[in-house]
């Protein structure tokens, strides 16, 4: 099979080829996996104020986030900020390989001591230029003698807890929180590393927001059944089967195969792959706001938060590729895969699920159903609705 400029054979991950065997009986029988039963949904859950200041302070400020592939700080004194939730955060690699996350703001009179991207192993504050080591240590203090009695190793810039794992870096936004994301994972972990993401190489990211609530904005990544009427002109539409999964859930987490149209071929070719990445798109959900949507030749970031009220989020969508480019002619191809999978996002699946913000804004039904082949979806709901404490109704 070819993609682009790649041909690609041999395994590209370790997941379990009865994957594949499973998608191409559901290919085969014009079936999918199913939940037991339709599932209520109220309103509520989506637009309700208070639920999107719990899910932040409960949820995305206590649990392990992954705030930027580990190849986009990938050389020593390597560093990016970024925002999240609000919170500007520098990411760094000191000159020992460590990583850090701090918040980005001089402790001094709050101003940020670094901006975009780059390599450098001194940040300098522009409005009093307090400069701080990489590693967070104020460094230099101008005007000293006006903070004689201060100790400098009091005031460096705060540090978040964080670790490296599976080709990300990750940190919980409370400072004085603890970290440990090989048990926010559970189960995953074996699944992440069989990815070898550590490998991969970062090649490009874009953000937007949207007038959409986070959590229905993952939904849209969480099922194929719009996959005609949304991407029916692109290729998500014209390559992958429609209203089709193999679904598995890890916990909190949970991981979708979306076959191909080419998945038939392992039924009739005893030559074709059986790996489950050449025969599906392979998706996960890493609770509580990231999708992972792989294919042969890398994968999708896709990291969705609350953007300040209940029907608006931030979408922040990067690539990976599952081989690092070296030279232009792969960078150029790598530019052209990015530009159609990112136009499937912006431009098919956030141009429709602004109707959904709307309706669910201005709605005045009691709740929403959804579908039994709409399995994963569910598991998203009902796994935050156990964290806030929501009855939903059983249909």
């Amino acid at each position: 099979m070819v993609w682009g400029m790649f041909t690609i054979s041999g395994p590209v991950s370790g997941t379990d080829e009865t994957l594949t065997q499973r998608g191409l009986r559901h290919a085969l029988d014009g079936t999918t996996d199913f939940a037991e039963r339709e599932l209520r949904v109220p309103l509520h859950y989506y637009r309700d104020p208070k639920l999107t200041e719990i899910e932040e302070s409960q949820i995305l400020r206590r649990v392990p986030l992954a705030i930027v592939p580990s190849a986009q700080i990938a050389e020593k004194n390597d560093y990016v900020v970024r925002s999240v939730l609000g919170d500007s955060l520098l990411v760094t690699r000191d000159r020992g390989g460590a990583s850090h996350v701090f918040l980005n703001y001089c402790r001094h009179r709050g101003a940020m001591p670094a901006c975009g991207s780059g390599n450098a192993s001194r940040f300098v504050c522009p409005y009093h230029a307090w400069t701080y080591k990489n590693t967070g240590e104020l460094f230099m203090v101008p005007g000293k003698a006006g903070f004689d009695s201060m100790n400098t190793k009091d005031y460096g810039l705060v540090e978040l807890p964080s670790q490296e794992r599976h080709g990300f870096v990750w940190a919980v936004l409370t400072a004085d929180a603890d970290i440990d994301v090989d048990a926010h994972l559970g189960d995953l972990n074996a699944e992440l590393a069989l990815w070898d993401y550590d490998s991969y190489g970062y090649h490009t990211q874009r953000e937007f927001d949207s007038d959409v609530s986070w959590k229905g904005a993952l939904e849209a990544f969480a099922e194929g059944y719009h996959f005609p009427y949304v991407h029916g002109q692109s290729l998500i539409g014209q390559n992958t089967l429609a209203n089709t999964m193999v679904y598995d859930e890890f916990g909190k987490h949970h991981r979708i195969g979306f076959p191909f149209n080419w998945i038939t071929n392992v039924d009739t070719d005893p030559a074709a792959s059986r790996e489950p990445s050449a025969n599906m798109g392979v998706i996960y959900w890493v609770y509580p706001n990231l999708i992972l949507a792989n294919s042969p030749v890398g994968v999708e970031i896709i990291d969705i938060l609350p953007a300040g009220e209940p029907t608006r989020c931030t979408v922040r969508h990067s690539w990976m590729g599952r081989i690092p480019a070296t030279n232009d002619e792969m960078r150029s191809a790598y530019d052209a895969i990015y530009e159609g999978v990112h136009a499937a996002v912006r431009d098919e699946d956030f141009v429709m699920l602004p109707q959904c913000g709307e309706g669910v804004r201005r709605g005045q039904h009691d709740h929403m159903i959804i579908g039994r082949n709409e399995i994963a979806v569910q598991h998203m709901i009902k796994v935050f609705a156990q964290e806030l404490g929501i009855c939903l109704p059983e249909v």
